[in-house]
């Protein structure tokens, strides 16, 4: 079987998914699933066709996608992005950096595909014309009239000599339409939802970019010739890759090349674009309701709840969408689910940190979660991977208690190492140059009290990051 390298796309804002999905945890890194996260299953999924998986990310969101590439028990380098330029420059990064005679599978990291068999045999179906030179794109077969994907029209059958079901060629790209053209669309057939999956040698793509968009090949190119290599992740020059134009691959050469080919895709597919999307992904009652959590629906109809945490009721309702986080609530009507990116919005205009921050902020160590915080103090709960540890650091403005609840932690404080079990506490005190490590083999959890004039995370002042490959900058 011809050598596919699957190529994970894992930028994204998640606006649309809000309060769950922020900015600093888009939606592809949510368990949504199963308790799983997009992320993860696209790899579980693209582990069929190759355990070396590369991964485009956002250097904020690098530790964030190891985590799912370890629990999917695959390998592969992150190419990190030092500012997002959309989908046209993360594949041409991709592409100069790989076999130019190489297969690459691009696939983004948030789309929901429960049939891993079915998609498999409709990506090989793709590798005949792929070879031959062709972009193949693979177009979801409509189930209704979305007004929230693109669509694809298919054109002549590819010539016999690839095989029978080597796919068409793609005769238009058609935007979102409104609901009517959508609907005229589903009557005629032969139109497909654009999945945003493209199958491509590494030299095809090079040449269609340099036809139709050079300007960004050529920043890629100068962006990619010198790449610092730090473990696993790949950092390309920050400067030359920030001029590059930002722009989809379907606007900057899809739309405009002559050898385009579609496949269709016949089993479940969703972009879990909205929570109507994913309330579609759990059973319904007898009344329509859909409960995700610890949710309870009395006297209600067609309402779905997400209550990872905490009991959530709804008595009496109808066609609502209620999603239940630590820091925020939202509550929504089924038919405006499609402008909670507006609601993002105005928090952000209000001055809302929930706009953009979880308060569970995950770290390459582990994680802390803001508890309470108010006027000269701060309440966190931090949570420690075993063989981690925190990098050196000091304040010149607060003090920390810190109350060791679950494992064992190695406190080093003004050179004085000290072991602080279960129960027991200690006290940094402000000025204190200091270090936490988990001393044990299972996770460490630790309650910090901060006190002080300032609170500010740019009171952290870490004296060295740990840059070494195999603890990779913890923070």
């Amino acid at each position: 079987m011809t050598q596919i390298q699957p190529v994970v796309l894992c930028g994204g804002s998640g606006t649309r998914l809000w309060p769950l999905s922020r900015k600093t945890l888009p939606k592809q890194f949510v368990p949504l699933v199963g308790n799983k996260s997009l992320l993860l299953l696209t790899l579980e999924r693209l582990r069929r066709l190759s355990k070396d998986v590369m991964c485009v990310a956002s250097e904020e969101h690098r530790f964030l996608v190891q985590e799912g590439i370890d629990a999917a028990q695959v390998s592969g380098k992150q190419l990190l992005e030092p500012v997002a330029r959309n989908t046209a420059a993360a594949m041409a990064a991709t592409a100069l950096l790989t076999d130019p005679e190489r297969l690459l599978l691009f696939a983004p990291a948030d789309h929901h595909i429960p049939d891993a068999d079915r998609f498999v045999a409709t990506i090989l179906k793709g590798v005949p014309a792929a070879l031959a030179g062709h972009l193949v794109t693979f177009g979801i077969e409509p189930t209704f009239p979305s007004t929230a994907y693109g669509y694809i029209r298919q054109g002549d059958k590819l010539d016999a000599t690839l095989g029978d079901d080597a796919g068409h060629a793609v005769a238009a790209f058609i935007e979102k339409p409104v609901a009517a053209r959508a609907e005229q669309l589903l009557l005629e057939g032969g139109h497909l939802w654009n999945a945003g999956i493209l199958l491509v040698q590494a030299k095809v793509l090079i040449a269609a970019l340099q036809e139709h968009a050079s300007d960004i090949l050529d920043a890629c190119k100068l962006a990619t010739a010198s790449v610092d290599v730090d473990g696993d992740f790949l950092r390309m020059d920050s400067a030359a890759f920030g001029r590059c134009r930002s722009q989809s691959i379907d606007y900057a050469v899809l739309e405009k090349c002559a050898r385009v080919a579609v496949i269709p895709f016949d089993g479940r597919w969703s972009d879990v674009g909205s929570w109507n999307a994913v309330a579609d992904l759990h059973e319904t009652d007898a009344n329509g309701n859909r409960i995700s959590g610890h949710g309870f629906a009395m006297n209600a109809t067609n309402t779905f709840i997400h209550a990872p945490g905490r009991p959530v009721v709804a008595l009496g309702t109808k066609d609502l969408l209620v999603v239940d986080t630590p820091d925020a609530l939202l509550v929504v009507h089924s038919d405006c689910a499609e402008q909670v990116k507006d609601v993002v919005a105005l928090l952000s205009t209000h001055g809302h940190s929930q706009a953009t921050r979880h308060r569970r902020i995950p770290r390459p160590w582990g994680a802390y979660d803001s508890i309470d915080d108010g006027e000269r103090f701060a309440v966190k709960r931090l949570t420690v991977k075993p063989g981690a540890r925190l990098a050196l650091r000091m304040h010149h403005h607060r003090a920390e208690h810190w109350v060791v609840v679950k494992g064992a932690a190695r406190v080093i404080c003004d050179e004085k190492a000290q072991l602080v079990k279960e129960n027991e506490s200690i006290y940094i005190p402000v000025g204190a140059v200091y270090r936490l490590e988990n001393a044990g083999k299972t996770t460490l959890e630790v309650i910090e009290v901060q006190t002080g004039g300032y609170l500010g995370d740019d009171d952290i002042v870490r004296l060295d990051d740990l840059a070494s490959a195999g603890e990779k900058r913890f923070a």
